[in-house]
């Protein structure tokens, strides 16, 4: 009978010791949740500019001379919108943020900076580089299918930065390098890598001035 209510009472000192392990543990993940979509874009699922920003300067201090930045821009995205509705233009900035984790890999920082607008550094040696950056613009110009079957056409104009051509390792300056060579391949369909002329175009927020949202951080800045 003593046995009985040792092991009784055994039991239920455990069963009472679980209860607010299990709370802390439920609370914990609860937590973690939060924390995780405060850092990630609920449509892409990419970071947000802070956490990306955190992430890229890390990766930069550690691959300083293997390190690339790139900036993508989608084209023609307005008239996706406009013509097929936001529905549409969700989906394919979603098939996007797939396709640019997928290239960069788990180990890349790779952010939607606002809008149609995304943000990658990653360790890319040089001897690979022209043909990565071009494996990228293909996957970026490949078409996006719907869920209702239709094919919807894409492109996005494509910059790269390296400490190396830029003359820094300042992520903002090489940001707005990279930046500014996106432009002058705009609708090319290749990607251009930066120079150091491209680091010294006029900037607001760390992006090239004159361009929609640098006014106002996070609106497709």
């Amino acid at each position: 009978m003593q046995l009985r209510t040792r092991i009784g009472t055994r039991a239920l000192l455990l069963t009472t010791a679980a209860v607010p392990l299990t709370g802390w543990t439920v609370h914990a993940l609860a937590l973690h949740r939060k924390l995780a979509a405060t850092r990630k874009d609920p449509l892409t699922g990419l970071l947000r500019r802070d956490a990306y920003t955190h992430r890229a300067r890390r990766l930069l201090a550690r691959h300083s001379d293997t390190a690339t930045v790139i900036m993508v821009d989608a084209d023609h995205f307005k008239a996706i919108n406009d013509r097929l509705g936001h529905a549409v233009g969700d989906t394919v900035l979603a098939a996007f943020g797939a396709r640019l984790a997928a290239w960069a890999g788990p180990a890349a920082a790779v952010g939607r900076l606002g809008g149609d607008e995304f943000a990658l550094v990653l360790d890319l040696p040089a001897a690979r580089r022209v043909q990565r950056l071009e494996q990228l613009v293909r996957m970026l110009h490949t078409p996006v299918v719907l869920d209702d079957g239709r094919v919807v056409d894409v492109a996005a104009s494509v910059g790269a930065a390296t400490p190396a051509t830029v003359g820094s390792r300042d992520l903002s300056v090489l940001q707005r390098a990279a930046d500014a060579a996106l432009y002058d391949g705009k609708h090319t369909g290749r990607a251009v890598l930066a120079t150091a002329a491209h680091a010294t175009v006029p900037s607001l927020n760390g992006r090239r001035a004159g361009r929609p949202g640098t006014a106002v951080w996070g609106r497709a800045a």
